[in-house]
């Protein structure tokens, strides 16, 4: 439920930003014709489709994987996630190709803040981002990456909005020795 609250408030900023995009440069008939084309059943899409045997699902990036709007997780490596700065709450959309070779590509980047803050790693191994008196945690890939220890300044993205339990490493700066 959480994550289909967020992908409406995804799908809802973005509409924002589109509708304000497009406000000075549309006419009156592309208006109309916009409000027409949403209407009609004809061209409504669900959250999969299919395409010369390649498969097309769009879902919720939730930190790790892909929630697709069945619910299902899609594994996202962990190295695209951490190159494309994914941050909790991005839509993706995922290919499958007739192979079975799955191809993502962030479609809605979710508005995101920056902060910095200070690289731990817990007894499990797991790396974590203390900034603003709550912890993040990261993926393993996005630091080791930077080649970060324990005590680094680690600059994180989070969602602007809402809360949430992962962020995408930006960048490390790495303590004095």
């Amino acid at each position: 439920m959480v994550l289909a609250k967020k992908l409406l408030a995804n799908i809802k900023e973005n509409n924002e930003r589109l509708i304000q995009l497009l406000a000075d440069n549309l006419s009156a008939e592309d208006e109309a014709a916009i409000s027409i084309a949403q209407l009609s059943e004809e061209n409504f899409q669900s959250g999969e489709e299919n395409s010369d045997q390649a498969r097309i699902i769009e879902g919720v990036f939730d930190g790790e994987n892909m929630i697709g709007p069945d619910g299902k997780q899609y594994s996202v490596p962990a190295n695209y996630a951490s190159k494309s700065k994914l941050v909790e709450g991005d839509i993706l959309k995922l290919t499958i190709t007739a192979t079975g070779t799955f191809v993502y590509k962030q479609i809605g980047p979710i508005e995101r803040a920056r902060l910095v803050g200070i690289l731990e790693r817990s007894l499990g191994g797991e790396y974590f981002a203390l900034a603003d008196s709550k912890r993040w945690r990261l993926l393993t890939a996005s630091v080791t990456y930077y080649k970060g220890e324990s005590g680094d300044e680690v600059v994180v993205l989070v969602p602007k909005n809402g809360e949430s339990k992962w962020a995408a490493v930006e960048n490390i700066v790495r303590k004095a020795e």
